[in-house]
């Protein structure tokens, strides 16, 4: 009976904690992502087993009633070759740590996590890889930091959402906002990202982009690509960036080309910060052996033009590799 007497505290604990867990659901996700590479630098040649993105992940969401939901997201950037962390800081990087609270009014989230006027513009043209890797958009220009980020996203304005983000400096950094409007309508598709670097005092002060992408999608045949305009405030100079991507379906195989080009940004007097004219190049095949897992082949060739004194960069990749989703 003693016994009895000492389970009936812990089942109602149980009982209570289940009660609990009912109104959150969590989710474990990932990625790993691993290829063997044969990669030319200039004249040095290397063959190497490449991570591209290895990730793990855990989402949550709790329904807090009345349509107002609370969710976090924590992902960590993992080198699956070696299984050392990406980043130094462990959900850094590519990764994330962020908390929201949504519902009719739309969504607000804090935390570090990716600018959203990349995912409307370059993200979406990495059709073969998902934006990792060496096959990766080279050329876009990437002006946020991720970290100490709030935002607020629309609820859906029938075919439109928008996304403004600010990014505190917190006095050790430029403080920088981003803007992401994404426009979906059947097959086609319409983003514009933009990101203002404020003048805090720190390198990079008053630098912005603009960009501009459209899609098509409709199997099987997906088409897509962006214009970016690039200024470096200090310099007063402006370079232009664009890719276009497309993917063609055959059952289970895709073929995938992309090509970019940016032009040069020429600052006489400051060497260290030109940048000649880019051109990258991709072809490649993906073949799915189920939804989670894909094996892949790819050609990516990458060149910057010399310019002043700085150097003309080559580079060159073949690539055999596996991602399996989970």
């Amino acid at each position: 009976m003693k016994a009895i007497k000492a389970l009936i505290p812990a089942a109602i604990l149980l009982g209570t904690a289940g009660a609990a867990l009912a109104q959150s659901s969590v989710t474990v996700y990932g990625r790993l992502n691993e290829s063997v590479e044969r990669q030319k630098l200039n004249d040095d040649s290397v063959t190497r087993l490449f991570n591209n993105g290895s990730r793990i992940g855990f989402r949550g969401i709790e329904d807090l009633g009345g349509g107002l939901k609370a969710g976090f997201t924590l992902e960590h950037r993992l080198n699956a070759d070696t299984g050392a962390a990406t980043n130094a800081a462990f959900w850094g990087g590519a990764g994330e740590s962020s908390v929201f609270l949504s519902g009719d009014f739309g969504q607000v989230k804090l935390g570090h996590y990716t600018s959203e006027a990349y995912f409307a513009t370059s993200d979406v043209t990495d059709l073969l890889n998902h934006g990792t890797g060496t096959s990766s958009d080279a050329l876009y220009k990437y002006l946020g930091s991720d970290n100490n980020k709030v935002s607020y996203r629309t609820p859906a304005l029938g075919p439109v959402t928008a996304e403004l983000g600010y990014i505190l400096g917190e006095k050790t950094a430029n403080a920088s906002y981003d803007l992401a409007i994404n426009f979906a309508a059947g097959a086609f598709g319409v983003g514009v990202g933009a990101e203002k670097i404020k003048d805090d005092g720190f390198a990079g002060a008053g630098d912005s982009q603009v960009g501009i992408r459209v899609s098509y999608s409709a199997s099987p045949i997906t088409l897509t690509g962006y214009v970016q305009r690039y200024k470096n405030d200090a310099l007063g100079e402006s370079k232009n960036i664009g890719r276009v991507s497309a993917q063609y379906d055959i059952g289970a195989l895709e073929l995938h080309a992309a090509a970019g080009i940016a032009t040069e940004l020429d600052a006489p007097g400051t060497p260290a910060t030109e940048e000649g004219k880019a051109r990258q190049f991709t072809v490649g095949v993906n073949y799915n052996l189920s939804k989670r897992t894909k094996v892949f082949t790819f050609f990516n060739h990458t060149k910057s033009d010399a310019i002043g004194v700085v150097a003309e960069n080559k580079f060159q990749v073949f690539s055999l590799g596996v991602r399996h989703n989970f």
